[in-house]
This record gives C-alpha cells, sequence and structure tokens, in this order.
C-alpha cells in the first residue's frame, strides 16, 4: 500500500508546491527587487542542491566537462534567467493565478518550437490548442471583467516562448548525468546572471535589508526550499515512477492550484474573464499532453523540467 501511495504523494505536492511558486513570487517582490530576488533564489538553491549532490555525482569520470558546462548557461540562462525572470518582472503587474495561468501556455510553445527545429508537420491538434491558448490569453487579457495589465502579460509570455525554447534545446544539448547536478549548475549559473542583471538595473540599491518585509523573506525561503529544492526533488521521483502523460497533469494542475491559493490567501481578484480564460488555457494544455501521451515516443520531461524546475515551469518555472 506505501509503495503504492508514495508517487501519488509526490505527485500532489508536486502539484501544489510548484503552483504555489507564482503566490511566492509575489510576496517576495513586495520589498525584494524582482531581479535581485530571483537571482537569490536560485543561486542559493543551486548551491544548497550541489552541495548535497556535487561530492558524489559531480568528481573524477562524472565531473562536468566543458560542453556540460556550457550548456547548462545556455539552458539556466532560457529558462530561469528569461523564463523565471520574466515572469518575476511580469508579477509586479499582473496576480499571480493570471501569471500562472498564461505561463499554462508552456507546453503549447514548446511543441510549435520543437517542430520548427524538427521540421516536422504542426498537427491539427497542436494548432488548435495554439488557437485555443490565443484565445485564453485574449479573454484574461480584455473578456468580461478583465482589467489586465498588458505590458505585463507581454513579458509572461515572452518568458512562456523562452521557456520552451530552452526545454527543447535541453533534450539533445550535452549534460552531466545526474539529473540533480544538471539542475544544481543551471541554477547557480541562472543566479550569478540574475544577480548581475539586478545589479545594472540598480535593484542593490534600492533594497534596504532592515525594509523587506517578513512575508517577503517568507515568500524567498519559500521559493528556495519549497519550489526549487522539495518540489524538484518530488518531481524527480514521480517522473522515474510514474507514466509520463500522468507526471504531466503538473502542467494544467500548477495553474489551477496557484489560482485557488492566490484568491484564497492574496485575496486576488477572480473575475468572469480569470474563469473563462483560464478554462480555455488549461483546455488547450489538457488536448497538448494527451496529444503527446498518444505519442509513440513521446517526450520524457525530465531535462525539460530539470532544466528549473525546473519548473517552470516548469516551469516557478
Amino acid at each position: 500500500m506505501r509503495d503504492r501511495l508514495m508517487p501519488w504523494a509526490a505527485l500532489v505536492t508536486v502539484w501544489i508546491l510548484w503552483g504555489s511558486t507564482y503566490l511566492g513570487i509575489r510576496y517576495a517582490i513586495e520589498t525584494i527587487p524582482p531581479l535581485l530576488s530571483a537571482g537569490v533564489r536560485f543561486l542559493a538553491a543551486g548551491l544548497l542542491m550541489f552541495a548535497v549532490v556535487g561530492p558524489r555525482h559531480a568528481r573524477g569520470a562524472q565531473r562536468p566537462t566543458w560542453p556540460h558546462l556550457r550548456s547548462t548557461a545556455i539552458i539556466g540562462g532560457l529558462l530561469l534567467v528569461g523564463g523565471n525572470g520574466l515572469v518575476t518582472l511580469g508579477e509586479q503587474h499582473l496576480d499571480s493565478g493570471l501569471a500562472a495561468l498564461i505561463v499554462a501556455t508552456v507546453p503549447v510553445w514548446m511543441v510549435l518550437i520543437n517542430a520548427g527545429v524538427t521540421r516536422t508537420r504542426v498537427s491539427g491538434p497542436v494548432l488548435l490548442a495554439l488557437l485555443l491558448g490565443t484565445v485564453g490569453i485574449g479573454v484574461l487579457v480584455g473578456g468580461p471583467g478583465g482589467d489586465v495589465h498588458a505590458g505585463g502579460t507581454v513579458m509572461v509570455l515572452i518568458a512562456c516562448v523562452l521557456w520552451a525554447a530552452g526545454s527543447v534545446y535541453a533534450r539533445s544539448a550535452p549534460l552531466p548525468k545526474h539529473p540533480l547536478v544538471v539542475a544544481s549548475l543551471e541554477m547557480i549559473t541562472a543566479g550569478v546572471i540574475l544577480l548581475v542583471l539586478a545589479a545594472l538595473r540598480g535593484e542593490f540599491g534600492r533594497v534596504v535589508v532592515a525594509d523587506i518585509s517578513t512575508a517577503s523573506w517568507l515568500g524567498l525561503a519559500w521559493l528556495v526550499f519549497a519550489g526549487s529544492i522539495v518540489a524538484f526533488s518530488a518531481y524527480m521521483y514521480v517522473n522515474s515512477v510514474l507514466p509520463n502523460d500522468t507526471v504531466a497533469t503538473y502542467a494544467y494542475v500548477n495553474p489551477v492550484i496557484a489560482v485557488l491559493l492566490g484568491a484564497a490567501i492574496a485575496r486576488e481578484s477572480v473575475g468572469p474573464n480569470v474563469y473563462l480564460g483560464g478554462a480555455i488555457i488549461v483546455a488547450s494544455v489538457v488536448l497538448i499532453v494527451a496529444t503527446r501521451s498518444r505519442s509513440p515516443h513521446p517526450p520524457r520531461p525530465t531535462r525539460t523540467r530539470a532544466a528549473d524546475e525546473t519548473a517552470a515551469a516548469e516551469p516557478a518555472k
């Protein structure tokens, strides 16, 4: 019984914790500048994870080579700097639930970018999913009861495309064998880049440690430990024991969790546009996931999410 329940308990952990990262970002950036908070998050999580797995899985014959480091830098830049960094910036103007619903379109972009790279024909279901996702975003921005910041929406959409591009690249890039080594190196690299960008934006000069709220500290700690370490470890476990189509449910459960948590904890407004647009977007993602699960060689999400958490994110990512 325990062996049967453990994978599902881990999957529910992924659903909830990765869904909660959007709310964690919202609280973190209340008093911590966005790129600075993202940089600290990933650098801290990456160093902690590498301290655990590095001595055993990144030594001797398993030591990362220059091509490995170059690949992890590219993937970390696309997923965590471009993807998560822009989501963090976008959440200055968008509710966490809305940002999560837009990020839910990542699987659609992944399929489209992969089709372009491999020069394969885009199937009817994929085109339908793209259309549904586009309509859903339009409803979120301008649907009934909608008053969504256009600039924030564009930033999150660009983040989705960058996340998808990094995920596609990660499938064929030379990477270390152990996925936790891959993830930790990507987070360390992205953390350094994000901190450099934060310095160039003058964010270090705008933050006063004494003025950082308790909510922001708690949000940042939640992102480091719950979002980047615990949830990722749970994901790696379920990815090794459950079918791909079951694991891929995080792509459309996470945004639902994010909307519910945003409304319940942060009192974010959930108008008709959120219900309608969110339902359309989730339907597009369900269509993509179902199409991929029927493929004779469905892509495994290990490296794509390992590259964020890779989260979303995965993409929170």
